[in-house]
């Protein structure tokens, strides 16, 4: 696969039946059992953090995880939001919702269904400065998100978003290990990935580091530091490989963004030798190819309540 064949809002299609395996439901179940009861006049106020196009939408209703809802989404990237309201309409039609399309997003109805989503187009950074949206949210939602910030600056801040006594669910947190199978060689499979961790604690923004390959772990202390109360967690990792048919639906392309993710962060690294890189990387995407490659990759999630004063 050649560079510009790559599609982020593709990957995030693909990534979501690999995020339905691996979501953990013991912690789905108690985020079940903990929501409030809602109605038309008291619907579940929710805020996703880094919606992406929006398949944790889809993935709540498919599990009935509410009746009534106003569902704020925010995102940074222009595509993810415009093409979340294009998928969406599109999917509550294929699965027997009626749909209809407001300015900011859609309301999505059925029996005994009402979810109003908002989809917002902002950094989360100017969201949470934006002081009508404190105290707000009864649920806070980020999915494959946190270990993009800087958790220990950034949750307390995330928490003020939420009421008193609100829940929060945090799902897909990477925590530093990866699998590619069959190995190539072990001693440079092991340098790639190490480098690679490494890239992910050392990403700069204004200044500042963000981002932790531990994210997954670190969380337990993080959020009892911030004044988060865990209820549940547990693994939720992604397993790929190929079956009698080969891949499941699209993720074949999902290991070639996997493997070209990993090559935009470490082409031309000064610690690696060029050459042996771009083989190595040519090898793997070849293995996807001949649906040989195995892929897993520890994360975990939390379910749990702020105790904001």
């Amino acid at each position: 696969m050649t560079q510009y064949e790559y599609s982020f809002t593709r990957y995030l299609a693909a990534k979501k039946s690999v995020d339905n395996r691996a979501i953990n439901r013991h912690v789905r179940q108690v985020l079940l059992e903990s929501l409030p009861q809602t109605s038309a006049n008291q619907p579940l106020r929710v805020l996703e953090m880094g919606a992406g196009i929006g398949t944790m939408i889809e993935r709540m209703l498919e599990w009935d995880l509410f009746s009534c809802a106003d569902y704020t989404a925010i995102d940074t990237q222009t595509e993810n939001i415009q093409h979340a309201q294009r998928r969406l309409l599109t999917w509550a039609t294929q699965n027997g919702y009626q749909a209809a399309e407001r300015i900011d997003g859609l309301t999505i109805g059925g029996e005994g269904v009402e979810v109003h989503t908002k989809l917002i187009e902002v950094d989360l950074f100017d969201f949470i400065t934006d002081q009508q949206y404190f105290g707000t949210y009864d649920l806070l939602v980020a999915h494959a998100f946190l270990d993009l910030v800087d958790i220990p600056e950034t949750l307390p801040q995330i928490f003020n978003l939420g009421r008193k006594e609100s829940l929060f669910y945090f799902t897909i947190n990477y925590d530093e290990l990866t699998i590619l199978e069959p190995i190539i060689d072990q001693d440079f499979d092991h340098h790639v990935l190490k480098l690679y961790h490494r890239t992910m604690n050392d990403r700069i923004r204004d200044g500042k580091r963000f981002g932790d390959s531990r994210t997954g772990r670190h969380l337990f202390e993080h959020i009892q530091i911030s004044g988060g109360q865990i209820l549940a967690a547990g693994s939720s990792d992604w397993f790929v490989f190929p079956g009698s048919g080969g891949y499941p639906q699209d993720e074949a392309f999902f290991l070639h963004f996997i493997i070209h993710t990993i090559y935009q962060a470490l082409n031309k690294h000064p610690e690696l030798d060029a050459s042996q890189f771009e083989e190595w990387i040519r090898q793997r995407h070849a293995q996807i190819e001949r649906q040989e490659l195995i892929y897993i990759a520890h994360q975990l999630d939390y379910v749990g309540m702020t105790q904001r004063n």
